[in-house]
Protein backbone atom coordinates (compact mmCIF):
# COMPACT_ATOMS: atom_id res chain seq x y z
CA UNK A 1 0.00 0.00 0.00
CA UNK A 2 2.70 2.51 0.98
CA UNK A 3 4.78 1.71 -2.11
CA UNK A 4 1.86 2.30 -4.48
CA UNK A 5 0.90 5.57 -2.78
CA UNK A 6 4.45 6.91 -2.88
CA UNK A 7 4.96 5.86 -6.48
CA UNK A 8 1.90 7.88 -7.49
CA UNK A 9 3.29 10.90 -5.63
CA UNK A 10 6.72 10.65 -7.30
CA UNK A 11 8.60 10.16 -4.03
CA UNK A 12 12.06 10.15 -5.65
CA UNK A 13 11.75 13.90 -6.22
CA UNK A 14 10.27 14.77 -2.82
CA UNK A 15 12.21 17.08 -0.53
CA UNK A 16 9.98 16.55 2.53
CA UNK A 17 8.51 13.19 3.42
CA UNK A 18 6.81 11.70 6.46
CA UNK A 19 6.73 7.88 6.45
CA UNK A 20 5.92 7.44 10.13
CA UNK A 21 3.74 4.93 11.96
CA UNK A 22 4.15 2.12 9.44
CA UNK A 23 3.40 -1.39 10.69
CA UNK A 24 6.68 -3.05 9.67
CA UNK A 25 6.19 -6.41 11.35
CA UNK A 26 6.79 -8.52 8.26
CA UNK A 27 10.27 -8.93 6.65
CA UNK A 28 8.79 -8.19 3.20
CA UNK A 29 7.45 -4.87 4.47
CA UNK A 30 10.87 -3.97 5.85
CA UNK A 31 12.51 -4.89 2.55
CA UNK A 32 10.07 -2.70 0.57
CA UNK A 33 10.50 0.13 3.08
CA UNK A 34 14.31 -0.02 2.72
CA UNK A 35 13.99 -0.07 -1.06
CA UNK A 36 11.98 3.15 -0.86
CA UNK A 37 14.53 4.76 1.47
CA UNK A 38 17.42 3.92 -0.89
CA UNK A 39 15.69 5.96 -3.61
CA UNK A 40 15.26 9.11 -1.54
CA UNK A 41 18.41 10.84 -2.78
CA UNK A 42 16.80 14.31 -2.84
CA UNK A 43 14.87 14.23 0.44
CA UNK A 44 15.92 17.00 2.83
CA UNK A 45 13.40 16.44 5.64
CA UNK A 46 12.46 12.89 6.57
CA UNK A 47 10.28 11.62 9.42
CA UNK A 48 10.51 7.92 10.25
CA UNK A 49 8.82 7.95 13.65
CA UNK A 50 7.53 4.77 15.33
CA UNK A 51 8.35 2.32 12.54
CA UNK A 52 10.07 -0.44 14.57
CA UNK A 53 13.29 0.31 12.67
CA UNK A 54 16.38 -1.55 13.84
CA UNK A 55 19.19 -0.87 11.37
CA UNK A 56 19.43 1.59 8.47
CA UNK A 57 23.22 1.51 8.12
CA UNK A 58 22.92 0.30 4.50
CA UNK A 59 20.87 3.39 3.57
CA UNK A 60 22.40 6.62 2.27
CA UNK A 61 20.45 9.89 2.45
CA UNK A 62 22.87 12.33 0.80
CA UNK A 63 20.63 15.42 0.94
CA UNK A 64 18.90 14.84 4.28
CA UNK A 65 19.21 17.80 6.65
CA UNK A 66 16.41 16.93 9.10
CA UNK A 67 15.85 13.35 10.23
CA UNK A 68 13.42 12.25 12.92
CA UNK A 69 13.83 8.59 13.87
CA UNK A 70 12.17 8.79 17.29
CA UNK A 71 10.40 5.79 18.78
CA UNK A 72 12.23 3.03 16.92
CA UNK A 73 14.50 0.21 18.09
CA UNK A 74 17.96 1.62 17.40
CA UNK A 75 20.59 0.49 19.90
CA UNK A 76 23.66 2.20 18.41
CA UNK A 77 24.71 5.18 16.33
CA UNK A 78 26.25 2.64 13.96
CA UNK A 79 22.72 1.71 12.86
CA UNK A 80 22.02 5.17 11.45
CA UNK A 81 21.84 5.78 7.72
CA UNK A 82 24.68 7.70 6.06
CA UNK A 83 23.60 11.33 6.52
CA UNK A 84 26.50 13.63 5.49
CA UNK A 85 24.38 16.83 5.37
CA UNK A 86 22.44 16.30 8.60
CA UNK A 87 21.69 19.43 10.66
CA UNK A 88 18.89 18.27 12.97
CA UNK A 89 18.65 14.68 14.21
CA UNK A 90 16.09 13.24 16.62
CA UNK A 91 16.66 9.78 18.04
CA UNK A 92 14.44 10.17 21.09
CA UNK A 93 12.89 7.07 22.62
CA UNK A 94 15.14 4.45 21.05
CA UNK A 95 17.36 1.99 22.92
CA UNK A 96 20.78 3.65 22.49
CA UNK A 97 22.87 2.53 25.46
CA UNK A 98 26.27 4.13 24.80
CA UNK A 99 27.76 7.01 22.85
CA UNK A 100 30.05 4.67 20.91
CA UNK A 101 29.88 5.57 17.23
CA UNK A 102 28.66 9.11 17.91
CA UNK A 103 31.88 10.42 16.37
CA UNK A 104 30.57 9.32 12.95
CA UNK A 105 28.53 12.55 13.07
CA UNK A 106 31.52 14.74 13.97
CA UNK A 107 32.21 16.04 10.45
CA UNK A 108 28.60 16.69 9.54
CA UNK A 109 26.93 20.13 9.91
CA UNK A 110 24.86 18.77 12.84
CA UNK A 111 23.45 21.61 14.97
CA UNK A 112 20.86 19.85 17.11
CA UNK A 113 20.61 16.33 18.45
CA UNK A 114 17.82 14.80 20.53
CA UNK A 115 18.55 11.66 22.52
CA UNK A 116 15.87 12.02 25.20
CA UNK A 117 14.58 8.78 26.73
CA UNK A 118 17.53 6.67 25.64
CA UNK A 119 19.61 4.79 28.24
CA UNK A 120 22.73 6.78 27.25
CA UNK A 121 21.07 9.93 28.60
CA UNK A 122 21.60 8.66 32.13
CA UNK A 123 25.38 8.21 31.89
CA UNK A 124 27.56 10.39 34.08
CA UNK A 125 28.66 13.57 32.27
CA UNK A 126 26.38 12.72 29.37
CA UNK A 127 26.16 16.27 28.01
CA UNK A 128 29.92 16.87 28.30
CA UNK A 129 30.63 13.62 26.48
CA UNK A 130 28.29 14.49 23.62
CA UNK A 131 29.66 18.04 23.20
CA UNK A 132 33.23 16.72 23.40
CA UNK A 133 32.48 14.32 20.54
CA UNK A 134 30.51 16.93 18.58
CA UNK A 135 32.14 20.30 19.29
CA UNK A 136 30.03 22.13 16.66
CA UNK A 137 26.75 20.92 18.15
CA UNK A 138 24.60 23.82 19.43
CA UNK A 139 21.57 22.10 20.97
CA UNK A 140 21.28 18.80 22.82
CA UNK A 141 17.86 17.49 23.87
CA UNK A 142 16.29 20.89 23.22
CA UNK A 143 18.76 22.77 25.46
CA UNK A 144 21.37 25.17 24.09
CA UNK A 145 25.01 24.38 24.78
CA UNK A 146 25.85 25.70 28.25
CA UNK A 147 29.24 26.90 29.53
CA UNK A 148 29.48 23.88 31.83
CA UNK A 149 29.02 21.59 28.82
CA UNK A 150 32.38 22.81 27.56
CA UNK A 151 34.24 22.86 30.90
CA UNK A 152 37.67 21.17 30.82
CA UNK A 153 37.63 17.52 31.79
CA UNK A 154 39.55 16.36 34.87
CA UNK A 155 40.07 13.02 33.18
CA UNK A 156 40.52 12.68 29.43
CA UNK A 157 38.66 9.35 29.28
CA UNK A 158 35.76 10.95 27.37
CA UNK A 159 37.92 11.76 24.37
CA UNK A 160 38.63 8.04 24.07
CA UNK A 161 34.92 7.38 23.79
CA UNK A 162 34.68 9.72 20.82
CA UNK A 163 37.12 7.82 18.67
CA UNK A 164 35.26 4.54 18.97
CA UNK A 165 33.92 3.47 15.62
Amino acid sequence: MITRSLRILGYREMKKLNISFQDLGDPNQVENFNRILRRLIRVETLWLVDNSLVDLSAIRLPSCRVLNMSKNYLTSFKQLPKIPQIQHLSLAENHIETLAGLSSLRYTPLESLTLKRNPCEFHQNYRKQVFLCLPNLKILDGILKLPEDCAPQEDNIFSKLCILS
